[in-house]
């Protein structure tokens, strides 16, 4: 991985930090490495083949502590000292950006193979660090050291230790760092010591390594069962880990098919959401203009009422007026009996009017009484309205809740078919990596056995071969001391020798006879393999079907979205049958509405004729009322005129009393 090439501002930058650490540490900064630093080399920084002093080491590892610019750091045969090479790792440590390591031929030591275990350890962006021609495998503890550091490390996926001088020992502690490694990948190991045992510790720990693909023990003195053993390992991880890929690459498909089915349900159902809200807004509106609507037909129902009452009022002052003049009219004509008949005329033409009136006012209440008998039934056909309205409300939260519940249950029946697929498919991956270990585990111990018989065997032939080489030299000591019983000494040498030969030829029989059992053993164990192939391949059938199972759970959530789709046009179609409904109770309404402003009207018209009525009965009293007046006032002058009259006469007769001549002859009072 290499960045963009930095700008030219940044190298500056970068020569004017190196310049001024090496003022501070009070030496000369190094022309190869300014030269260096002025070449923009696509994130590289190659001081191949520069003799870098200790002070340079210094700045660059203080310069290495923060840079983002390097991704790739070349420093081979620069033959830095101990101290030098610390410094530069110690500041790769904090280093979050570096990808790649060079130090390949600087005849690393001990204290080199300390400072680079610290670095693993602390340093997790590092993944190709080549330590070429070093002799880090001389100081065995130090080597201990870098391999503790490797087994911490997460991020290492290549490392090269070629010609580092690395033993048996070595390749020990190499092994036990890669039963704790899960991110090695490659490890180059040619041209070293390994031998036999290290062979052996590398051998016996791979089984517990599943990500190293590649080793190379070319040049390391090892047996090539062991090397077969290995490639046969690496074989085996690698398949593992193409393997492993490809399942992650199916596996991230299905994710997004899933992924891309959920969306794309989601976003139907917010569709559908969305237009059920826009109805819900619709019919709200619907309903807001219908309620403000009711309420202006109430308000004007109220102003109705009003108006009645206070024609009400109004007709029982005219009623109280009327029996008040109808009361002052019977005593008038109780006063005036006696006056004139024109009089009596004039109360008959009033009480015809007022039978007029009263038959105009009976009218009237009958016509107020049929306007409330109208209203009542506005008034029932609203509230009926408003049931409906509130009916429909109910339906409408009734089935949203429904395609909430069934949206739910939807999910619900996905997530528990997808857990069913991925239990599935991780039953199927553990089952088949429990049988491949298993197997692994019976190679390994049949191949163990096979070792351990084949190694006592070996013995056995020493110890023949020793057997053999004491008989002859005591036959040659025999042969020194008694040459006079050398007849006697070659017969009993002989039949021993044929005794000794019959044996060893029992012995070599037996041991054929052991190589064609060790030879069974190995076709038996050839023939687990290829019962483990079968396995293998059964296994992949397996995971066929479960692939041919998530296509029939696709295909069944894809039936299961088209019966959704068809459920949510059956709910559109009622949706629409219920606007339709209501649009056609909202004509309704808006007929009634034009009964109630021609009733209205009527009322209007009524209203006007009974004021107008009204006015001309307030007329009538009130030329009632003037010749009420006129006719006491004429009554009043009658009286004044009786009353003289009667002022006169007595007067009158007073005087003729007083001046007739009886006056005188009438007794005394």
């Amino acid at each position: 991985m290499r960045a963009r090439s930095p700008t030219r501002g940044a190298m500056e930058d970068l020569q004017r930090a190196y310049s001024r650490l090496c003022k501070e540490s009070g030496a000369e900064p190094q022309e190869a490495v300014l030269r260096q630093l002025q070449q923009p080399l696509q994130g590289r920084l190659d001081l191949t083949g520069q003799s870098l002093t200790v002070d340079t080491c210094w700045a660059l590892g203080k310069l290495l502590q923060n840079q983002t610019v390097w991704t790739e750091l070349i420093l081979s045969d620069c033959m830095l000292s101990e101290e030098g090479l610390t410094m530069v790792l110690q500041g790769l440590c904090a280093n979050t950006v570096m990808r790649l390591v060079d130090l390949k031929g600087n005849n690393l030591r001990a204290a080199g193979a300390e400072a680079l275990g610290k670095l693993l350890r602390q340093n997790q962006s590092i993944q190709s660090l080549t330590l070429e021609w070093n002799n880090l495998g001389t100081w065995e503890d130090a080597f201990a050291t870098f391999c503790r550091g490797l087994a911490a490390n997460s991020a290492l996926q290549q490392l090269d230790l070629r010609n580092n001088q690395i033993s048996h020992k070595g390749a020990e502690e190499l092994a036990l760092a890669l039963r704790g490694n899960t991110t090695l990948q490659h490890l180059d190991l040619r041209w070293n010591n390994i031998g036999l045992l290290g062979g052996r510790s590398l051998v016996n720990c791979l089984p517990s390594n599943r990500t190293l693909w590649r080793l190379d023990l070319a040049g390391n003195n090892v047996p090539g069962d062991i090397v077969r053993a290995v490639e046969q390992a690496m074989d085996h991880n690698q398949e593992q880990h193409t393997a492993f890929q490809e399942s992650q690459v199916r596996t991230h498909i299905l994710s997004r098919e899933v992924q891309h089915l959920q969306k794309e349900r989601s976003k139907q159902f917010v569709d559908l959401m969305e237009t059920i809200d826009k109805q819900r807004e619709e019919m709200a509106k619907n309903s807001q203009a219908v309620a403000v609507r009711m309420g202006q037909l109430q308000e004007a129902l109220n102003e109705r009422h009003s108006i009645i009452k206070s024609l009400k009022a109004k007709l029982q002052m005219t009623e109280a007026t009327l029996a008040l003049s109808d009361q002052k009219a019977q005593d008038l004509g109780e006063l005036l009996a006696t006056a004139e008949q024109k009089h009596r005329l004039g109360q008959q033409d009033a009480a015809e009017r007022e039978s007029k009136l009263l038959r105009d006012l009976s009218a009237t209440n009958e016509k107020n009484l049929l306007l409330r008998n109208q209203v009542d039934e506005l008034e029932r056909k609203v509230k009926s309205q408003q049931e409906q309205l509130f009916l429909t409300r109910q339906e409408l939260t009734h089935t949203s809740a429904e395609l909430k519940m069934r949206t739910v249950e939807a999910e619900e029946r996905l997530d528990m078919e997808k857990r069913r697929a991925r239990q599935s498919l991780e039953d199927s991956e553990k089952l088949h990596v429990k049988e491949v270990e298993c197997i692994t585990r019976q190679l390994e111990e049949s191949q163990k056995a096979m070792q351990e018989r084949v190694h006592r065997l070996e013995a056995l032939r020493l110890s023949l071969e020793e057997e053999l080489s004491r008989v002859k030299a005591a036959a040659l000591s025999e042969r020194g001391q008694a040459e006079e019983e050398l007849v006697k000494a070659r017969n009993q040498a002989r039949l021993e020798e044929q005794q000794h030969l019959a044996h060893m030829e029992e012995k070599l029989r037996l041991l054929a006879q052991a190589r064609d059992e060790a030879q069974g053993v190995c076709t038996q164990q050839k023939q687990m393999v290829a019962d483990s192939q079968a396995r293998a391949s059964q296994l992949h059938l397996q995971v066929e079907g479960q692939q041919r199972r998530l296509e029939e759970l696709q295909q069944l959530l894809s039936s299961k979205d088209q019966e959704k789709v068809a459920e949510v046009s059956r709910v559109r179609v009622e949706m629409q049958e219920q606007i339709g409904r209501l649009q056609a109770e909202l004509a309704g309404q808006e007929s009634l509405k034009e009964k109630v402003a021609a009733l209205e009207r009527q009322l209007k018209v009524i209203a006007s004729d009974h004021r107008e009525a009204l006015l001309d009965k307030e007329s009538e009293n009130a030329s009632l009322r003037e010749k009420l007046r006129l006719k006491e006032a004429e009554i009043a002058r009658i009286r004044d005129e009786e009353a003289q009259r009667a002022s006169f006469l007595q007067n009158a007769i007073l005087t003729y009393v007083q001046g007739s001549p009886l006056r005188s002859l009438s007794p005394p009072k």
